[in-house]
């Protein structure tokens, strides 16, 4: 098993680099067929979405579409996918940002209701009520 990096992904999404793009489409071929299985990090999924977001411009729905297929490569191994999957749904409906659209998912799949913060965006998340320390 090996790790994949975010900048894989990047150069796959974006093909600012045609030939790495190319690299990187048959290394994930391979993973998809179960050829090869690979390992990624939650970390390098919060880094997708924020530098397709925040660099590439691309639009949350774009981001979703994108991100979809490969959480469901047969060879890849992500802690938490289905937190992601959910996360990656309501980021894309909604305008928190995809750290609070996790941490919502995250809460839920625990059955908490209700969390501290100052960050008025988790009003906005149905079953999940805002407490103020």
């Amino acid at each position: 098993m090996r790790f994949i990096d975010a900048n894989l992904f990047i150069r796959y999404f974006t093909r600012d680099d045609e030939e790495k793009a190319e690299d990187v489409l048959k290394l994930l071929k391979r993973v998809e067929k179960n050829e090869e299985k690979v390992i990624t990090s939650p970390l390098v999924i919060f880094e997708l979405v924020f530098t397709l977001e925040s660099y590439y411009k691309v639009t949350r729905m774009e981001i979703k579409e994108l991100l979809h297929p490969i959480f469901n490569l047969r060879g890849l191994r992500l802690d938490s996918r289905d937190t992601f999957e959910s996360a990656l749904e309501l980021y894309s409906q909604s305008k928190l940002s995809f750290a609070d659209a996790f941490n919502a998912c995250f809460m839920r799949k625990r059955e908490i209701k209700e969390i501290y913060s100052f960050d008025e965006d988790f009003d906005q998340v149905e079953g999940i009520k805002r407490v103020v320390p």
